[in-house]
């Protein structure tokens, strides 16, 4: 038996967690144990994973398949360098397998060992595409407020959020960020745009007050996630593609969350009926149970790069791209999501999550409930009819988040909205659990209000 003071003692002497501050790592809950959507940490107390560990744990925790997929690659073929040269079996395997998973356009495949490399990826590859077309001035990347693409520093440059700049400014050049659609809070539109035609029109005006011919892509998830759940109106993604399309703007879709069928789609933007240039992914492909993620590209972008002389050969690797262990991983469950039918599973459980939490409604702090798929979001207000947000000072966020883990629910709150994204497995009666625990918390927090 571990002894759980001496762990926190030991982890405090040794460790630097993401996003750190040691006021915030005092008194740390340290998991030893998952179980389907369960948790269990060192004392022996069970929790629901409501976030599904970081949006990826897809098929639940305990997974045996996958462990025997580790153990018997490892045991045959552990590591290989996937340069230029070289490859193995699984990683030609996955390929294929995504290449039918993936949409239409998309057929060719890098490998890398998360997200924020993907992304890093994807933006290098939309201006390496730009330059053998001759246009080598299209650098910059559009983004949105709002967005995360992971915290490496071309990534960070994307990201949206400001929270995470201050202490490593500055930031690559050439980044740049629009308004988010967030339907909640965007106001625009009139008798003649919808307020998603709106929200999308931002980027065509972006792009045309930099130059079109200095603008490589606009990067976007098709549900930001880590930004509060956030779906976008229904036609905002089919004038988003247009707009690319008439600029030519590559449309970079990070579906590092939405991928794998976490929306009740293989991947997100099937919801819109559109296609991205390049798909970045990660977390959901192994169910974050070895790291593992990548890129997929477009023909066209294929093209480009199989044409151009040697000595302008898309110079871009990783150590770990296509480790053969995490391609095993993830061929197996992709195996499970498809067998299990988890990805229809994810929209009709996704259905049933969202019709529970909307009798959350009626409580005068929450302004909306909103999901698709195993995606859903409480957003908490201090004042309903003006849709006004509590003052940061009144940590509400983390009170809330504090209350649901003392009730049994581990999840996460960005600024006031109450995010969740179970595993794709979880059953009806821990839905039902988690809808009674973020009524509770949100009780005991705020019933005065």
């Amino acid at each position: 038996m571990y002894d759980a003071t001496e762990c926190i003692q030991a982890d405090l002497a040794h460790l630097l967690h993401p996003l750190y501050h040691p006021d915030d790592h005092q008194t740390p809950r340290i998991w030893v144990e998952g179980r389907g959507a369960l948790l269990i940490d060192i004392e022996g107390n069970e929790v629901i994973d409501g976030l599904s560990g970081l949006w990826n744990v897809n098929v639940g925790h305990g997974r045996r398949e996958l462990a025997e997929a580790a153990m018997q690659q490892m045991c045959t073929l552990a590591f290989s360098s996937s340069y230029t040269g070289f490859s193995n079996l699984r990683v030609i395997e996955l390929a294929e397998r995504l290449s039918e998973l993936s949409y239409p356009s998309i057929n060719t495949f890098f490998f890398t060992s998360g997200g924020a490399e993907s992304n890093e990826s994807a933006i290098k590859t939309a201006r390496f595409y730009w330059k053998t077309q001759g246009k080598p001035d299209k650098v910059k990347v559009i983004s949105r407020k709002l967005a995360y693409h992971g915290v490496t520093l071309a990534a960070m440059s994307a990201t949206g959020m400001p929270i995470y700049w201050p202490m490593f400014e500055p930031r690559v050049p050439n980044f740049l960020h629009i308004e988010s659609p967030y339907p909640y809070y965007f106001k625009g539109g009139d008798a003649h745009t919808s307020p998603g035609v709106a929200a999308a029109n931002l980027l065509e005006e972006a792009i045309l007050r930099e130059g079109p011919d200095t603008v490589a892509a606009f990067i976007a998830e098709p549900i930001q996630g880590a930004g509060g759940v956030i779906i976008p109106q229904e036609d905002y993604f089919p004038r988003i593609r247009a707009i690319c399309d008439q600029y030519d703007v590559l449309l970079l879709s990070d579906e590092v969350i939405t991928g794998f069928g976490r929306s009740g789609k293989w991947f997100g933007l099937e919801h819109w009926g559109i296609e991205p240039d390049i798909m970045q992914f990660a977390k959901g492909i192994t169910s974050g149970y070895v790291p593992l993620g990548g890129i997929g590209v477009s023909d066209k972008i294929r093209q480009a790069i199989h044409s151009v002389p040697p000595e302008q050969r898309w110079m871009h690797a990783f150590t770990y791209s296509g480790h053969p262990t995490s391609c095993a991983v993830a061929l197996a469950n992709l195996k499970l999501v498809e067998q299990e039918g988890l990805v229809a599973r994810a929209a009709e459980m996704g259905n049933y999550l969202l019709e529970r939490l909307r009798t959350l409604e009626s409580l005068p702090v929450v302004g909306e409930v909103r999901g698709r798929g195993m995606l859903a979001a409480v957003e908490i207000v201090a004042d309903k009819a003006a849709r006004q947000e509590f003052p940061a000072s009144a940590q509400v966020g983390p009170r809330l988040a504090k209350e649901m883990l003392k009730r049994g629910l581990y999840t996460r709150v960005r600024g006031d909205v109450i995010c969740l994204a179970p595993p794709l497995i979880t059953p009806t009666e821990q839905l039902d659990r988690i809808v009674t625990i973020v009524g509770e918390a949100i009780e005991a927090v705020l019933g005065g209000s």
